[in-house]
C-alpha cells in the first residue's frame, strides 16, 4: 500500500465542536456555577426558590 505524497490543508471550523467553542462553553459554565452557588449563600435558597420556581414552605 502506498502513502499519499500530500497532507490536506484543513483549517479550523468556524462554527460545531471546535476547541475554541468548547474552551467558551467550559468557562461559561464555570462562571454560572459559581453565581448558583454565591446566590444560595446569600440568600440561603436554593437557585430555584430565589427565582421563584419552587416554593419552599
Amino acid at each position: 500500500m502506498t502513502e499519499p505524497t500530500q497532507v490536506p490543508q484543513a483549517t479550523d471550523p468556524k462554527m460545531g465542536f471546535n476547541t475554541y467553542a468548547e474552551r467558551l462553553n467550559g468557562r461559561a459554565a464555570m462562571v454560572g456555577f459559581i453565581l448558583a452557588v454565591v446566590i444560595e449563600f446569600v440568600t440561603g435558597k436554593g437557585l430555584l426558590a430565589w427565582l421563584g420556581l419552587i416554593d419552599i414552605g
